[in-house]
């Protein structure tokens, strides 16, 4: 007999509307595992058991209620969705991952997290992060490291981490995450899950810690396309003062119906080679690339070989600008010597950044999107980019970090995610697709990035890999 960690948030959802699971079952079920692996694995910073307790008694009340008087209820309601701890909760702790808010208690919830209230979803805790979301791991001075399941020798890579390691393992059916240089996707890969970064705008990073730069974005992580694409209807909208807005769906339409859309015959990109100078990609990404390349054809889709210049301006803008970020984190000044020395590092660099360098960096992240827009995906180019999510397969826990040399560190956390901040500086939807493992059983993912404002595409298209080679009932040995 399965497990209730075996269903899909969506066979959840569908049974606690019929009345078949409890929410405080299933609630009590997921706090359970997560006493028993948590302190292995890595996945939480906080852990909100009486509050899970008291919405999953709530959400029961509600079902009870909805199936009484013939009401529909929210797509995931009475899931557990565990929130990112970059992101602020009313009343529970907030750290962003740093010893310096290691007792942030915030008053107000993001609007992630109101959207995640009103779709009467459980949060079981915050989950864990590298400090402000900086590193492509999952380590920092507060909790154990973020592990993928998969090998627990190896990170569950960043920044979400946390929420990636929670799913692979069975400790939430889905987490709310966020991807500002790649923080979905690169977990996503490392722990062989379905991770959508949508588009800019598409989900409100507001009303506090708006994402000046439009770099950074929250989005679901998931086991299947279905649940990740269900999480990204309950998450998306825009909400008052949002400075961006993503085109939305016609009128009716939601993302999860694309999950069940043939997405026809597209026209593919596939770029092997690192947009990086001086980077190489493991055959093991090669590989994983070029074998979907074939699956797409096989699939009837047109694929053709594609690249990029390798260019250096483009990463020292990103660069300035996610200094710049790392610099903006409000730290109270008495927190500045707890900080992590890559945080040190960034804040200090950022501090140097003109007006006028910022602004440029700013223009050359607009000129891309303007020539990727014109020249790569215009209507009649092609629809979708399928390139290795990851130059490697995941590392060892601390191979990246680097405390005696963060310049050094920051230069190989490029080299290991060079694709995927791309589409943070062009504002395109891009996700994971967990289509591979390779010989010492660890996931490898590819990634397809599409038009801004198109995840539809992206979703029907996964949908249709999914169906061709399944993945969601491989799961690690600690499941």
């Amino acid at each position: 007999m399965a497990d209730l960690h075996d269903l899909t948030a969506l066979e959840q959802a569908q049974g606690i509307r019929s009345g078949e699971l409890s929410p405080v079952e299933l609630t009590e079920h997921y706090l359970a595992r997560i006493e028993r692996l948590d302190d292995t694995l890595g996945a939480f910073l906080t852990r909100t058991p009486d509050l899970a307790r008291k919405q999953a008694t709530d959400a029961e009340s509600e079902a009870t209620a909805a199936r009484r008087e013939g009401r529909e209820l929210p797509p995931l309601h009475g899931v557990p969705v565990p929130v990112k701890d970059l992101n602020q909760v009313a009343g529970v702790r907030c750290t962003m991952g740093s010893r310096a808010l290691a007792d942030h208690v915030p008053t107000v919830d993001d609007h992630v997290v109101s959207k995640l209230r009103t779709g009467g979803t459980i949060l079981l805790g915050k989950t864990n992060t590298p400090e402000f979301g900086l590193p492509c791991y999952t380590e920092n001075k507060l909790a154990p490291p973020a592990r993928t399941p998969w090998d627990l020798a190896r990170s569950a890579g960043g920044s979400s981490g946390g929420a990636a390691a929670a799913v692979a393992a069975g400790l939430a059916p889905v987490a709310h995450a966020t991807d500002g240089g790649g923080s979905i996707r690169i977990p996503a890969s490392a722990c062989g899950l379905f991770g959508i970064k949508p588009s800019r705008g598409r989900i409100s990073g507001g009303p506090l810690l708006h994402d000046i730069s439009g770099l950074a974005t929250s989005g679901p992580l998931a086991r299947t396309v279905a649940d990740a694409a269900t999480l990204l209807d309950v998450l998306a909208g825009a909400m008052p003062g949002d400075p961006f807005a993503a085109p939305a769906l016609p009128p009716g339409e939601t993302f999860a119906e694309h999950a069940r859309r043939d997405p026809g015959r597209l026209r593919i990109a596939c770029l092997t080679e690192a947009p990086v100078p001086g980077t190489e990609v493991h055959t093991d990404c090669r590989t994983a690339t070029t074998d979907t390349a074939a699956l797409l054809t096989g699939l009837g889709h047109e694929v053709e070989e594609l690249s990029l210049p390798a260019d250096d301006g483009i990463l020292l803008a990103f660069t300035r600008v996610w200094s710049v970020l790392a610099a903006s984190r409000p730290v109270p000044p008495e927190g500045e010597e707890l900080l992590m020395p890559l945080t040190r590092y960034l804040r200090d660099r950022g501090a140097e950044v003109s007006g006028t360098d910022f602004a440029r960096s700013m223009y050359a992240f607009r000129m891309l999107s303007q020539s990727l827009a014109d020249g790569l995906m215009p209507p009649g180019g092609y629809d979708v980019i399928l390139s290795p999510t990851l130059a490697a397969p995941p590392v060892e826990v601390g191979a990246l970090r680097n405390d005696a040399d963060p310049q050094a560190e920051f230069a190989a956390i490029g080299a290991f995610s060079p694709f995927s901040a791309l589409y943070n500086a062009t504002g395109q939807p891009a996700v994971n697709v967990p289509v591979q493992w390779n010989a010492e059983g660890l996931p490898i993912g590819v990634m397809l990035a599409g038009r801004y404002g198109d995840e539809a595409t992206l979703i029907a298209l996964s949908a249709q890999l999914e169906q061709a080679r399944p993945w969601a009932g491989r799961t690690p040995s600690m499941w």
